[in-house]
């Protein structure tokens, strides 16, 4: 089959991405009627062909490009694995990965579907599994999980090669098991969840503890609720 991504890969000759300080999503530059783009994060954007809908291109940042081939290793190691995609091959400007579907996590709270602690399981699972394969399960977050059918898919595993804990997930999944019975199902807006993301990246300066952070945006999240 890889006569079909190939193909479809052409378009992608007239799209270009770059990043962004203060680890804001990247930019894309151009367009073709047959990419759509179904992801942006802040080292690449993702692009599903309609001439080849299995198939998603990770396109990253030209700053960012030498990180191509250390996620193409992780794949190597992690598959297969139904808690992450499959990666087909590895170009000098980007990934070809299986399309997943479902909203991320992120999508979720925006549109108030519920997330099963199963998902939240399936999480721990999967950061077991990398870890016993020798890598470091870090760098993930509601953007890079996806719900499917009740389970999670995780994406972008870019990080796993590097050392030291962000505990980006210990923290959400705190929020998770201590918060989140109290919002389930409610969809919550786009501000909000971008204000706390931001908030989220300094609270180290401001709050003597995870803790008091996480007390601060449930009163937010709670008064934003109040008719």
């Amino acid at each position: 089959m890889a006569g079909l991504w190939e193909a479809a890969s052409r378009e992608l000759v007239n799209i270009t991405v770059s990043s962004n300080p203060n680890n804001e999503p990247v930019t894309i530059h151009g367009s073709s009627p047959d990419l759509k783009c179904i992801g942006v994060g802040t080292d690449a954007a993702v692009f599903q062909a309609l001439s080849a809908p299995s198939y998603a291109f990770k396109v990253y940042a030209e700053q960012k490009l030498n990180k191509i081939k250390a996620e193409a290793q992780v794949y190597s190691i992690l598959e297969p694995s139904p808690f992450f995609s499959t990666c087909f091959a590895a170009t000098e400007k980007f990934l070809v990965l299986t399309y997943e579907e479902g909203p991320t996590l992120f999508d979720c709270l925006l549109q108030g579907i519920p997330i099963p602690a199963q998902a939240i399981q399936d999480v721990e699972t999967a950061r077991s599994i990398v870890r016993d394969k020798g890598l470091n399960p870090r760098d993930i977050h509601l953007k890079n999980i996806l719900l499917q059918q009740g389970r999670a898919k995780i994406l972008d595993v870019s990080e796993y090669i590097q050392p030291g804990n962000d505990f980006r997930w210990e923290h959400l999944k705190k929020a998770y098991d201590e918060y989140y019975q109290f919002i389930s199902g409610t969809p919550m807006p786009y501000w909000l969840l971008e204000t706390i993301r931001k908030w989220y990246h300094q609270w180290s300066k401001y709050y003597p503890s995870f803790e008091d952070f996480m007390g601060t945006v449930f009163k937010q999240t709670n008064y934003w609720k109040k008719p």
